[in-house]
């Protein structure tokens, strides 16, 4: 009876710290924050995207197929839209980025770049009737702005640009210097791009404060039961490596096929890599990211997060099993391409599986390679390498810099939960992170659910009024980070 009695007040006392653990995990106290009043033409700043849409700056895969008189329409239509921005900040066209340079008054202090790209992606053949409208026409449907670019990126472009004009037009002065970079190439890496900003501010001895590129965005329901807005400004990158997974096998007929032909061998090696992920869990970046959003979670969620000394494992498969939070855990497997036999009726002597892994910081395209040599272990198996890169240096988040982006969101926006986070995809600042002291990813803008699945696919869209709330956002941005 007594040692039930210990059992009891043993219990009680680990539900005691559970609760308490779980009240104290609530959100910072909102500082005391001033929302601004901006006054933006909403019709004006919707037709100027409209009409950025219709220029085709599509980077194909092939350079061959680019259509180089659309980059230099958009280009003249930057210059004869933005008059104020082409007239006072210096310009210097490296291929076809624009690299705008806003003079600061205080030579002391290291500049920071905005940057975005107003390249797109292709739309996908046979998915044009699947539009709701067309993709290159930059329809403006209640109140609405449809279209390749509306969200990937040319509404930060844009949305930089108003900014800047609108900062002029109100006599702003920037203590510290400001670059505007938007590149031509981003869809395809930045090799003429980014790449050539970058070389060009080597030359310039400029090495930035911080740069703020494309990323994430302020995002609503992303969570059950979050009501406030969570943007979560990524502060790093993933890399990315591609494998060869190669399976050997005997050819010959298929009326006569081997026990172990090279097909299926490589189809138990991909079994195996999808069965033994490369290994994750809530450490560093994901576990700052994930105890700040957590803490705007309803009472059951945020009592595993307020006590990971007891529930780790239980979150660990929960986070595992959603495809959004498994990628901001561990490096990821996706199977993208098979070739086999060239014939229907022959047994292939090699199968391949080309294997993409986004590689996060944690790793290297090399451990992750001889994890997966591991994994797949067979006399018929060997792995090749298509190369890659590693992940991106992770930027501090207790920086001027990041509570600068963090204030402006706030101004605007009101009570946002704003944490560091990991971008999953690439961006530009694959290259401008060499020339920053920090690199930041975010769009200003609000986004749903529903609006992410027009990203590189079909419908892409972006509202009139999250889109003004973005260029607020850029202003403020501005103002707060060249400031001082």
């Amino acid at each position: 009876m007594k040692v039930l009695k210990h059992i009891a007040g043993l219990l009680l006392v680990i539900v005691g710290i559970i609760v308490v653990r779980t009240f104290m995990h609530a959100p910072a106290p909102m500082a005391d924050v001033t929302q601004v009043n901006i006054d933006i033409d909403s019709n004006v700043v919707a037709q100027h995207l409209s009409e950025s849409i219709t220029f085709k700056t599509v980077s194909n895969q092939s350079m061959g197929d680019k259509k180089a008189e659309e980059f230099d329409g958009f280009i003249q239509w930057v210059k004869d839209t933005y008059p104020q921005v082409n007239q006072q900040l210096e310009l210097v066209m490296l291929n076809q980025t624009l690299l705008y340079k806003w003079q600061g008054s205080d030579a002391s202090l290291k500049p920071i770049l905005i940057t975005g790209h107003y390249d797109v992606v292709p739309v996908i053949p046979g998915s044009e009737d699947k539009w709701q409208h067309p993709p290159f026409e930059g329809k403006i449907v209640d109140g609405i702005v449809w279209g390749r670019g509306a969200l990937d990126d040319k509404s930060g472009v844009v949305g930089m640009l108003e900014a800047t004009t609108f900062l002029l037009a109100d006599g702003f002065q920037p203590a510290r210097t400001v670059y505007l970079s938007f590149g031509h190439d981003e869809e395809i890496g930045g090799p003429m791009g980014a790449a050539a900003v970058t070389a060009y501010l080597k030359e310039q001895n400029v090495q930035l404060a911080w740069s703020l590129d494309e990323g994430s965005f302020l995002f609503k329901g992303m969570f059950p039961g979050v009501d406030n807005l969570i943007a979560s400004i990524n502060v790093a990158e993933k890399g990315s490596v591609t494998l060869d997974i190669v399976a050997t096998a005997a050819g010959g007929h298929s009326s006569m096929p081997p026990k172990n032909n090279a097909v299926g061998v490589l189809a138990k090696a991909i079994n195996k890599l999808e069965e033994h992920p490369v290994p994750g869990g809530l450490q560093g970046l994901s576990a700052t990211m994930f105890d700040e959003i957590s803490r705007y979670f309803e009472f059951p969620m945020r009592m595993l997060f307020a006590n990971r000394w007891l529930f780790d494992s239980l979150i660990d498969r929960q986070l595992s099993s959603v495809t959004f939070s498994n990628a901001m855990l561990r490096t990821t497997t996706a199977p993208t391409m098979l070739s086999g036999s060239v014939k229907t009726n022959v047994l292939p002597i090699e199968a391949i599986a080309t294997v993409n892994f986004r590689v996060h910081p944690r790793d290297t395209p090399e451990s992750v390679q001889a994890y997966v040599e591991s994994v797949v272990a067979d006399e018929q198996i060997t792995v090749r390498s298509l190369g890659g890169r590693g992940a991106s240096e992770v930027s501090s988040w207790e920086t001027q810099g990041f509570e600068q982006i963090a204030q402006s969101l706030r101004e605007v926006y009101g009570d946002v939960a704003v944490t560091p986070g990991l971008m999953i995809a690439g961006s530009d600042s694959r290259h401008y992170g060499q020339v920053a002291d920090d690199a930041y990813r975010f769009n200003p803008f609000e986004l749903s659910q529903d609006d992410l699945a027009g990203f590189h696919g079909t419908n892409e869209k972006m509202s009139v009024d999250a889109f003004v709330l973005g260029i607020k956002s850029y202003i403020q941005i501005m103002r707060h980070g060249a400031g001082s």
